[in-house]
């Protein structure tokens, strides 16, 4: 695989970027890609959603007093929200020219979990993906901050329960253990004061704000210091431990480039990341400009979002929407806002289970067959009435079959043996030829046979 066209699918979604990389430099791509435009536009699914905590209380208080059929008529409409949400959210993704905000606030979203099932408040979770593509690229400790305080995250890790008389661990426990410094670098005193600093804290319109009737105002020591602390307090503290850079540092390589990072690395970028007080852009720059240099070809498994636009885009399946998308994501284990558990999704070999690979080589025969992907067609793949789309590759019909062959395999699979070389050959025959009626779908046979292959895969 071209190294344009790897970090085009690692910084997005795809190889189309690969010319712009190729042309400007990985270094001007990535700072093109900072400052590119991204849409504030509420979707159309929430405009007329209640928004404010009064409307919200309202909203629920008259649902206790609904009949049971105006009850489930309610849920199905929140139900039917959360999924617009989604394929708004995968609609945004396919129509950026330069979508590593996207790919960045994907991160984010599956580094501070909250899920649309536990929330259950469709307009909290468009906050919660609004902070975090709004700060993908600005500092950690400020980004933190935010996302401590979201309603989403208020409601998901049950702090709206965390009162000075009765205290809930969980936000506090996992804002060291997930979100920041990770195990073995705080104690048990360190979660329950946390908790106590954090009592009282519970969603407002914008943002979560203390109520004193259930606020602790008692001083309490954090990390060795004493002192009435609150939620930024907090924050704070914690970004001025020595182990603080690194959990995050490993997440992001993982995230882009490598599923198993060396130690070493983590604490090379971790300090790095330190010394720039934890600015999340300058220290994205210098990974990606020095990782680039580097021969890291196929370190990382690619996961379902990445591996099925990767394969709409090249066999250019303009008629597949985002909600054909969204199925085959589900499928797979990647469904946005609402991961298995406040870990996320583990990422890695995660990806490659046999049934997630059985799962891809099916989408893989669906569309290379001209077939679609809607929920239909995934659920049976015998199904043979399905609609039919129109597939293609392109190619230049002046080449050899060898050259044609030679430019997939840059686009797509980054190693091939001689073994598998013979294979393509032999699909692609010496005297196939590229000008003739057929062309087109002896080369949808090809790239199917290449999709089969581990190292397609792999990124």
């Amino acid at each position: 695989m071209e190294k344009a066209a790897l970090w085009s699918l690692r910084l997005g979604f795809t190889t189309k970027q690969s010319k712009v990389i190729e042309k400007k430099g990985i270094e001007a791509f990535v700072m093109k890609s900072f400052t590119s435009d991204f849409s504030t536009e509420i979707p159309n699914c929430l405009k007329d959603s209640p928004k404010s905590i009064k409307d919200i209380r309202e909203n629920k208080k008259q649902y206790r007093d609904r009949t049971d059929q105006e009850k489930r008529k309610i849920i199905k409409t929140t139900l039917i929200d959360a999924f617009e949400i989604k394929k708004w959210w995968i609609d945004e993704i396919r129509k950026q020219e330069f979508p590593l905000r996207e790919k960045m606030t994907l991160f984010w979203h599956n580094h501070f979990v909250s899920t649309s099932q536990k929330v259950k408040v469709n307009w909290w979770i468009y906050q919660h993906n609004t902070i975090v593509r709004e700060n993908a690229f600005g500092n950690f400790r400020e980004l933190t901050k935010k996302i401590i305080k979201s309603n989403a995250m208020i409601e998901y890790l049950d702090n709206q329960d965390n009162r000075r008389n009765k205290l809930n661990e969980n936000l506090s426990r996992e804002l060291l253990e997930l979100f920041t410094i990770g195990i073995g670098n705080y104690t048990e005193n360190d979660i329950k004061n946390g908790a106590k600093a954090l009592a009282g804290l519970l969603p407002n319109d914008i943002e979560g704000t203390y109520r004193p009737n259930f606020e602790n105002s008692e001083e309490i020591e954090y990390f060795g210091k004493k002192g009435i602390f609150k939620a930024d307090d907090l924050i704070d503290i914690i970004f001025q431990q020595q182990q603080t850079p690194y959990l995050i540092v490993r997440k992001i390589l993982k995230w882009f480039i490598y599923d198993n990072p060396e130690d070493d690395l983590v604490k090379y970028y971790g300090d790095y990341f330190r010394q720039i007080d934890f600015e999340i852009q300058p220290l994205l720059t210098k990974i990606i400009s020095e990782e680039f240099s580097k021969d890291t070809s196929g370190s990382k498994i690619k996961n379902p979002l990445e591996y099925i636009l990767q394969l709409t885009d090249t066999l250019n399946c303009n008629e597949i929407d985002s909600e054909s998308i969204y199925f085959f994501i589900k499928q797979q284990g990647m469904d946005l806002y609402d991961q298995p558990n406040v870990k996320g999704w583990d990422g890695g070999n995660s990806w490659l289970t046999s049934q997630i690979y059985l799962q891809r080589n099916n989408v893989s025969d669906l569309l290379c067959s001209g077939r679609t992907i809607s929920r239909k067609a995934l659920n049976n793949m015998e199904n043979k009435t399905v609609e039919p789309i129109a597939v293609s590759i392109k190619y230049n019909p002046n080449d050899s079959p060898q050259q044609i062959i030679k430019n997939l395999i840059k686009l797509n699979l980054f190693e091939v043996n001689i073994e598998l070389q013979k294979d393509f050959e032999t699909i692609l025959k010496y005297d196939f030829d590229p000008k003739s009626n057929n062309a087109n779908e002896a080369i949808l046979r090809l790239f199917n046979f290449m999709t089969k292959t581990p190292e397609y895969q792999l990124i």
